[in-house]
């Protein structure tokens, strides 16, 4: 049985751990607000850029003079993924959910004989890959979403795709993040942003461009129209990934320290008990041996 001192130091070390689990919330808590506020607001941006783009494309007689963007190389040999986590861990499984899908896509891929790269926004990403994937991780990008998502960053991140994909590093990429639901809710969503996806008629999920029968002469052409969209369009997918994890993941975050903080009060309170039960027990065979020793006398 450990002593009075033994437990005395653990009850001041949980209370210890259960002021910074307190604070941490509360901080996440004040981050998860403006988060939560900032991925609403960027979602029906960003659903009206896909829309637009897909009503575009449906005017174009074909997709041969189209930019490559839309159209592709023709081949789907060469798979880059994009892994959106957070650089700080304490968050429940928001980072592990991540590198879960992570796995299993790269798996899926693999098994159907395509290539894979890894790029990981967010150190937890990597951290999580690198024991199986190390050699498919082609760079890591950290503190991008530090002081909170900014659409700079999210733009840097699409320039560089978008030189990658001309240099035919890539054919086709796919970003995998967390869409935020709730507080103590988070849905992994992996989404093809390069070659843009243009849902066909029919299929599940497919919006059909609301044009009220009308009829639109554009100009410039389609190709110039598309040529300027599709670059704001990947900024913006990426940017709304950014959003959306950076929301989920204070979410997250928030959640998990106040699990943490009520389970510090449970094991507070057991382990008082036990100090309370060990303290009395000590009292009393003291006791016991005065007693004792006066009898013996």
């Amino acid at each position: 049985m450990p002593s009075l001192k033994d437990l005395k130091i653990r009850i001041n070390s949980v209370q210890s751990t259960q002021k910074i689990t307190s604070a941490m919330k509360m901080v996440a808590a004040s981050k998860l607000r403006r988060a939560q506020v900032e991925a609403e607001e960027g979602r029906p941006y960003a659903r009206s850029m896909e829309r637009m783009l897909a009503g575009l494309v449906t005017t174009l007689p074909s997709l041969e003079a189209a930019p490559k963007l839309l159209s592709g190389y023709g081949d789907d040999t060469n798979h880059l993924l994009v892994v959106v986590t957070g650089d700080r861990g304490l968050c429940g499984g928001f980072n592990s959910s991540i590198v879960r899908e992570t796995r299993r896509q790269t798996a899926k891929l693999l098994e159907a004989g395509k290539n894979v790269q890894i790029l990981c926004i967010g150190r937890k990403g990597r951290d999580g890959l690198r024991m199986e994937h190390r050699e498919r991780i082609i760079d890591t990008l950290e503190q991008v979403t530090r002081a909170g998502a900014q659409f700079g960053p999210a733009r840097d991140i699409a320039r560089r795709l978008r030189n990658m994909f001309d240099n035919r590093d890539f054919d086709v990429c796919t970003i995998i993040y967390n869409t935020f639901k709730s507080a103590i809710s988070q849905e992994v969503t992996t989404k093809q942003i390069v070659p843009f996806p243009v849902p066909e008629a029919g299929e599940e999920g497919a919006e059909e461009p609301d044009i009220s029968g009308a009829l639109y002469e554009l100009e410039p052409d389609e190709e110039r129209l598309l040529g300027a969209l599709l670059p704001a369009n990947l900024s913006m997918q990426i940017f709304r990934s950014m959003l959306e994890s950076y929301a989920s993941e204070q979410g997250a975050r928030m959640t998990a320290m106040d699990n943490a903080t009520t389970n510090a009060s449970e094991m507070i309170d057991s382990l008082t008990l036990t100090y309370n039960r060990t303290r009395q027990a000590a009292i009393t065979k003291e006791l016991i041996e005065i007693i004792s020793g006066a009898e013996a006398l």
